[in-house]
């Protein structure tokens, strides 16, 4: 059956993507010369490109793989040790980060290292945590994470100057900021700054839009509002698309969040993201987002089904408009609510569900043409129909 759909329904299926290829290599490079010790050039490399607000094809910042990558084989260890809540007697929790530490030490003045050593801090303070509920956390591993949080705070403490003109070093602070919490007003100008200094990097809204729920540091009111000043700001950049992007995580992990959405500004700006970002790592997310995030799921409450409803709609005209070819991965994470705590046993088979996934609702979406025998084949300039 699927071997017949397969043939009657042809879309490119590249892997790996340009953009997990472009990810890997960054993140690669980061952890090589990491491992080489290699730091000159890595810092060097990481300026560069933060200044330059380089990015994969996707929109990821290469400055924050490259720092991800640095520091990966120290979080890695960590959180294996972790795994279970509760490390084993003698687990090497702290070698890593004191090796890092020691390179901080070696150079103080530099703020790209700074970032790295920060992060891994935060990284490590959330593997202890985990992102249930503050009840739920046990003493023991919330006294390590508000340690880890309060040294990557003197860390970035010394480097207030350089976070003016740094995107990798704003967003330090943001992510310090949304663990330890603090005056939402604050929170709100971090946030700000972090965009202000790169508006085009989507993470930036989504995470600031999470941030901005009751169970984080702000409110449903805050929330609204805060998605409607960053649509304001950044109209020349996304059109009305920043406010989706700000909505975009809340509200699919939040019902109240979601009854209480502007729907027109909403679709508005994601047909906004489509013209401003045309890249098919952009248009598989908003299109699996739609149907597979919103659109697979019920909530019992009418008003944010209706919501949810209409935004599952909306992947119709994302993939007859602007798809060209799918990706897998992405249509898997939109299933499980792109959850960053997520952990992938079998890379293959979560890549195989969301390809039956996204087969599944093509089937769906173009059910009369392939009733009537044609060929649905996507090309470079979309989906195209044939005599089969």
């Amino acid at each position: 059956m699927a071997t017949a759909l397969e043939n009657a329904l042809s879309i490119p299926c590249p892997d790996p993507t340009a953009e997990e290829r472009a990810r890997d290599e960054h993140q690669a490079r980061g952890q090589k010369l990491a491992r080489l010790e290699d730091w000159d050039v890595l810092i060097r490399e990481i300026a560069d490109a933060d200044a330059a607000r380089t990015k994969t094809p996707g929109g990821m910042p290469i400055a924050e793989l490259l720092a991800y990558g640095a520091r990966g084989d120290v979080v890695g260890a960590a959180e294996h040790a972790l795994v279970s809540g509760h490390p084993d007697k003698g687990a090497p929790l702290l070698a890593g980060i004191e090796a890092l530490e020691q390179v901080l030490a070696e150079h103080p003045e530099n703020p790209m290292l700074a970032a790295i050593v920060a992060m891994a801090h935060i990284d490590i303070g959330w593997a202890w945590r985990g992102t249930g509920w503050d009840i739920e956390v046990p003493p023991r591993n919330r006294e390590a994470f508000a340690a880890h949080f309060d040294r990557a705070a003197d860390i970035l403490s010394e480097h207030s100057d350089a976070t003016e003109h740094s995107p990798l070093l704003a967003a330090a602070v943001c992510a310090l900021s949304a663990g330890r919490g603090g005056p939402v007003r604050q929170i709100v100008r971090n946030f700000e700054a972090w965009i202000e200094l790169d508006p085009r990097n989507a993470r930036a809204y989504r995470t600031f839009g999470a941030q901005m729920l009751p169970r984080w540091h702000g409110d449903y009111d805050r929330l609204e509002l805060e998605a409607r000043r960053a649509a304001g700001r950044t109209h020349d950049v996304w059109g009305s698309g920043a406010y989706a992007w700000v909505m975009f995580d809340a509200i699919s992990s939040d019902p109240v969040a979601c009854a209480r959405l502007d729907l027109d500004f909403f679709l508005d700006g994601l047909s906004d993201i489509l013209r401003n970002a045309q890249d098919q790592h952009t248009v598989n997310m908003v299109a699996a987002y739609c149907a597979n995030t919103m659109g697979a799921t019920q909530t019992g409450d009418d008003e944010t089904d209706y919501i949810r409803a209409q935004i599952a709609d909306a992947a119709a005209w994302v993939v007859r408009e602007h798809l060209t070819e799918l990706h897998p991965m992405l249509w898997a994470h939109a299933a499980r609510g792109f959850d960053n705590a997520l952990r992938i046993r079998c890379p293959d088979r979560f890549a195989a569900s969301g390809y039956a996934d996204a087969l599944r609702y093509l089937a769906d979406l173009f059910r009369r043409e392939l009733a009537a025998g044609k060929r649905v084949v996507f090309t470079e300039n979309g989906a195209e129909t044939f005599v089969a």
